[in-house]
C-alpha cells in the first residue's frame, strides 16, 4: 500500500515517519503538481474547530495558502457539527452576556482599586512585595438585580426595619407602679387605685362577652341554691345547654319559664301528651325536651317524698357543704368530675333524663355545689361567704 508521505532515500523510504526498506522498484516518485497536506489542514482535519483556533492564533505568519487551507479546515469541520439548537443558542447568549458582566466588574474593581492607589500608599510587607487593596463596597452595584445575593440584602434591610418599629413602640402602654401593696394605673391619666394582687373576672369573661352572660357570672353563677323550682329549672336549662352556649340559652331563658309554667315542679309533672305536643309548636322547643323535662317533674316528686325537697337530695352528696377547688387558671376546670359522676349514676337509677355527669358538672356549678370561680375572681370569696 502506498503513501502520498513517502520519503524514500536509497532503499529505505518513510512511511508515516517510519522508516521502511522497501525494494528499489517500488519507489515512484511523486508528481511536481501534488504536495502533502499542511500539519495545520491535518490538524483541523481531526481536532475541533476550537483547537484549530488556537492552533490558528499561534501561526506566525499568514499567507494566502495558510488561509485557504484554514477556511477549508473550518469548513471542514463545521460540517461535522450538529446543527444548533435553540438551547445551545440560548447557552451560549448566556456565557457571551456572562462575559459581558465579568468584564464590567473587573473594570470596576480596576478603577477602584485605582483610585484607591492615588489616594492611599501602598502597604508593604517586609520582604518589600506590596499588598494589594481590594474594595467590595462598589461590587454591589454591580451585581445583577435579581440575583439571590441582593433579595438576600433586601429581606435583612426589611427585617431591620421591622425591628426597629417594634423597638420603637417599646414603653408605649399602659405604665404601673407599686406603691405600699396597692397597684396605681397611671395611663389613663386618673389615680385608679385597685386591691394588692389585682383582681378581676373569671377568664371565660372578656370585653366581648354579652353583657347578660356577664350578668348572669356576677350574680347567679356559683351562688348556693336550696329552693326545689330554682334547681329544677337550672338542671332543665343544663340539659338544653349541651351543644349550645349559655349566652343563646339565658336569652330564651323567659321561653323556658313561660313554656314550664314557672319552672313549678308540681304543674309540670301533670303534663299530658297532648299538652307537651302543643307546647312544641307554640313556642318551638324540641318535644324530646320537653318529654325530658316533665319526666325530671315526676323524678324530683318521688325524691321528695325520700328526703323531703329535691334541694336536700342533691346537697346531700356534698354534706351541705360547697366545693371549693381553688383553680387559678380556666384551662384547669374540668368538664366533669368524680362526684358529678356518682351523682349522675344515682339520679340515672332513680330515672332521670339528661343527667350525664358533664350536664351535671354543669348543673353543680350553675347552683353552687362547687364553687369553681378562679381564685382571682372576686366572686369566689362572695360565693364561698354566702354558703
Amino acid at each position: 500500500m502506498c503513501n502520498s508521505n513517502v520519503k524514500s532515500a536509497g532503499g529505505v523510504a518513510q512511511i508515516d515517519g517510519r522508516p521502511v526498506l522497501q525494494p528499489a522498484g517500488n519507489r515512484v516518485a511523486a508528481p511536481e503538481g501534488a504536495r502533502p497536506l499542511k500539519k495545520s489542514l491535518q490538524k483541523s482535519l481531526s481536532m475541533p474547530a476550537s483547537l484549530d483556533n488556537a492552533a490558528a492564533t499561534t501561526t506566525c505568519t499568514a499567507t494566502p495558502e495558510n488561509t485557504r487551507a484554514s477556511d477549508f479546515a473550518r469548513a471542514a469541520a463545521a460540517a461535522l457539527l450538529p446543527p444548533p439548537t435553540p438551547a445551545s443558542v440560548n447557552a451560549k447568549a448566556t456565557r457571551v452576556a456572562g462575559a459581558k458582566v465579568a468584564s464590567a466588574r473587573a473594570a470596576a474593581t480596576a478603577a477602584a482599586m485605582g483610585s484607591l492607589d492615588r489616594s492611599r500608599k501602598p502597604a508593604k510587607k517586609a520582604g518589600g512585595a506590596v499588598l494589594p487593596v481590594v474594595a467590595f463596597a462598589g461590587l454591589e452595584a454591580y451585581e445583577p438585580a435579581g440575583s439571590i445575593a441582593a433579595a438576600q440584602r433586601e429581606h435583612a434591610a426589611l427585617a431591620q426595619a421591622q425591628r426597629k418599629m417594634r423597638i420603637a413602640h417599646y414603653g408605649r402602654t399602659a405604665s404601673f407602679s407599686r406603691v405600699e401593696g396597692k397597684v396605681s394605673a397611671t395611663a389613663t391619666g386618673t389615680a385608679e387605685l385597685v386591691t394588692g394582687h389585682d383582681e378581676k373576672r373569671c377568664s371565660f369573661i372578656t370585653p366581648y362577652s354579652d353583657p347578660l352572660y356577664v350578668a348572669y357570672h356576677d350574680e347567679e353563677w356559683g351562688v348556693p341554691v336550696h329552693d326545689d323550682g330554682l334547681l329544677f329549672e337550672m338542671l332543665t336549662l343544663s340539659g338544653v345547654q349541651v351543644g349550645a352556649d349559655w349566652t343563646s340559652i339565658l336569652k330564651r331563658r323567659h321561653v323556658y319559664r313561660e313554656a314550664f309554667s314557672g319552672f313549678d315542679v308540681d304543674a309540670v309533672a301533670k303534663y299530658t301528651e297532648k299538652q307537651m305536643a302543643s307546647l312544641s309548636a307554640e313556642f318551638g322547643l324540641d318535644l324530646g325536651t320537653i318529654r325530658g323535662a316533665v319526666n325530671n317533674a315526676c323524678r324530683i316528686t318521688e325524691v321528695r317524698k325520700d328526703f323531703g325537697t329535691f334541694g336536700k337530695y342533691v346537697w346531700a352528696f356534698v354534706n351541705n357543704k360547697p366545693l371549693s377547688p381553688s383553680y387559678k387558671y380556666s384551662r384547669k376546670i374540668p368538664v366533669k368530675t368524680s362526684k358529678s359522676e356518682s351523682i349522675s349514676k344515682d339520679m340515672v337509677r332513680r330515672g332521670f333524663r339528661f343527667v350525664g355527669p358533664t350536664v351535671i358538672h354543669s348543673f353543680m356549678q350553675a347552683v353552687g355545689l362547687t364553687n369553681d370561680h378562679l381564685v382571682s375572681c372576686p366572686r369566689h370569696r362572695v360565693c364561698s361567704s354566702s354558703a
